[in-house]
């Protein structure tokens, strides 16, 4: 069987792609891995309606409306790379037969690699966090710290005053000019000089000297690579973010390969949900598209 469109990837992005082109009565397969990259967090905040709601409950309820379309099928597996054929592409299956469709959306998100520092992991998701917009307003204008990663933990540190009292711990990977020194005093935050050892408590920051930061949560960055091979496999060109690799697309989510299109935290910067939700619409109205009109 060929589909029309297999989407790669079951969360928000994905479910959101699926959305368009099940609405147009295409016949398309989601292929999800199951593993949501926000699947630490409990809640999910700033998505409309959906403010504070369970982060897993918003893709089941999404899974639920989207198999209510009869031209819609599931398959629980992991995709692995992908080639080109006479109607489309080809992907390949972890232990299952491959699958065919006319175009293909991928939808995988990213794999996060945080800082190597102890008690880190163990928080992410609950303690520590990397956007402000979605975490912020619970801590409640308390105590904050960023744990600097690059430069870009200085424009974080610019905006946590909103949200509390902030420190940033450079912890030897920002360095700070003397402007960046005047905007950051200018904004009431106030900057630790002396590496990070660990976290322990709620999300307390050990220094190496032995003093210990009590902190009512964290914010840091992590560096992301794309959660699948398929976009490589099929020779996509991917750009540079401050965070790492993500697959490059042009303003209707189309990658470099003809009938290839992506969406969500593997072709952008970010990790909202309502951000993933939005591209991924794009994504599958585009492919849709494409369909009609004979692009790709």
């Amino acid at each position: 069987m060929v589909y029309d469109a297999i989407i790669i990837g079951g969360s928000y992005a994905g479910l959101a792609a699926a959305m368009p082109l099940a609405r147009a009565r295409r016949r398309i397969l989601v292929i999800d891995g199951g593993q949501r990259r926000n699947r630490f967090a409990d809640r999910s905040h700033g998505f409309l309606t959906q403010d504070g709601a369970s982060a897993a409950d918003i893709v089941a309820i999404g899974r639920e409306q989207l198999l209510a379309y009869d031209t819609v099928e599931w398959l629980d597996a992991q995709a692995g790379n992908a080639s080109r054929t006479d109607v489309g592409f080809r992907i390949e299956l972890e232990g299952r037969d491959a699958r065919t469709a006319k175009r293909l959306v991928i939808a995988t998100g990213v794999i996060d690699t945080l800082p190597a520092i102890p008690g880190l992991a163990e928080r992410w998701g609950r303690h520590v966090f990397h956007c402000p917009y979605c975490h912020g307003y619970e801590l409640h204008q308390g105590r904050i710290g960023v744990i600097g990663t690059s430069a870009l933990s200085i424009h974080t540190a610019l905006l946590l005053p909103d949200w509390g009292t902030t420190t940033l711990f450079l912890n030897d990977a920002v360095t700070l000019d003397a402007t960046q020194q005047a905007q950051l005093q200018a904004r009431g935050v106030t900057v630790e000089s002396v590496p990070v050892d660990r976290i322990v408590g709620q999300a307390d920051v050990v220094l190496r000297d032995g003093r210990t930061i009590t902190l009512d949560g964290l914010f840091t960055s992590s560096r992301t690579a794309v959660a699948s091979p398929t976009a490589a496999s099929l020779g996509c060109e991917f750009a540079d973010s401050p965070f790492g690799p993500i697959i490059k697309t042009d303003a209707m989510k189309a990658t470099s390969v003809p009938g290839l299109f992506a969406c969500g935290d593997a072709s952008r910067a970010g990790g909202s949900v309502a951000l993933s939700v939005g591209d991924g619409t794009l994504a599958g109205v585009a492919a849709h598209q494409s369909l009609v009109f004979g692009q790709g």
